[in-house]
């Protein structure tokens, strides 16, 4: 019968229709237990069980593990009894070893691409190895798992139908007002990293563009000491102001822009005056741009008004 992980984890990885492409449009041979190709591999953002039964299965089985760190992926290892040849992937020396990772899958062997926590292609350059992959033909096969920007956005109690991840923000001030200034209209929860050094500094800028927004900041997921705090922008800030940086890691989730409450007898005034001079859609995203309303709210009434005159 055999180890029926092991029986299950072969389909799974063998390159074909099951990933969306023909078969034809890979190589098939493999090396050792598993079928050649990059496997983007999930791992705990903090709390050693948070592994999945797969991610080990794969872990044992690969030809060699490339690592954003290899003493921290060390660890991980021993905690599960897994001996395997390690080499670094990184911001560092991703250049070099892009390179050297193609021609081992080439020869028909099983990377397996792991970060120091969560999941690969989250800000870090696993992004660049998947692409050249792909481009070469190659099979990528992720092996989901972990993640803080979803495990923050679970805790944070902001809306989650619609959310943007916008990774690292600058540690320039004027950069990283840009950059807020561009998402201040983004109606999703938008998802941040940052570095406990600045942030008091972050929450600062983003009170200052975004305005007084629900949001939350979350350290050490998963981890003994899980902290999430909450409360409005501002009321952040100042915490951070005066208690400092906190220990770990930080993700930090600020709330959608609210709808602006509008006097209807002034936007229909708005929009007749607009509508004098302009179409119909150019009047509604007009008075959208002054008032902060919605756009499409805008333009049905825009078009009512229209009918009336």
């Amino acid at each position: 019968m055999g180890n029926p992980l092991t029986r299950n984890l072969k389909p799974l990885a063998i390159p074909g229709k099951s990933q969306g492409q023909e078969a034809g449009d890979h190589k098939t041979h493999q090396m050792g237990d598993l079928a050649a190709g990059l496997y983007i591999v999930a791992t705990p953002i903090g709390n050693a069980r948070d592994v999945s039964l797969r991610a080990l299965d794969v872990l044992k089985s690969c030809s060699v593990i490339a690592a954003e760190d290899t003493r921290v992926t060390a660890k991980l290892l021993a905690i599960h009894g897994i001996a395997k040849p390690m080499v670094p992937y990184n911001d560092h020396n991703g250049q070099q070893m892009r390179p050297k990772l193609l021609a081992r899958l080439e020869k028909g062997e099983a990377v397996a691409l792991v970060s120091d926590a969560g999941t690969p292609l989250v800000s870090d350059p696993g992004y660049k190895l998947a692409r050249e992959v792909i481009a070469a033909g190659l099979s990528v096969v992720a092996v989901p798992g972990a993640s803080a920007v979803l495990t923050g956005l679970a805790l944070s109690g902001l809306p989650s139908d619609r959310f943007l991840f916008a990774g690292f923000l600058s540690a320039k001030a004027g950069e990283r007002q840009s950059a807020l200034e561009e998402l201040k209209t983004v109606r999703a929860t938008l998802i941040f990293f940052e570095s406990a050094q600045r942030l008091a500094d972050c929450l600062a800028a983003m009170a200052a563009v975004l305005g007084d927004r629900p949001a939350a900041v979350t350290r050490e997921l998963t981890k003994l000491h899980e902290e999430v705090r909450r409360g409005a922008l501002p009321e952040l800030a100042a915490h951070y102001a005066k208690a400092g940086a906190p220990k770990g890691e930080v993700t930090i989730l600020v709330g959608p822009p609210q709808e602006a409450v509008l006097d209807n007898t002034k936007t229909d005034a708005a929009l007749k005056a607009a509508l004098a001079f302009m179409p119909v859609k150019a009047a509604a995203d007009l008075v959208a741009g002054l008032t902060g309303a919605s756009r499409k709210a805008l333009y049905a009434r825009a078009l009512e008004l229209k009918d009336e005159t």
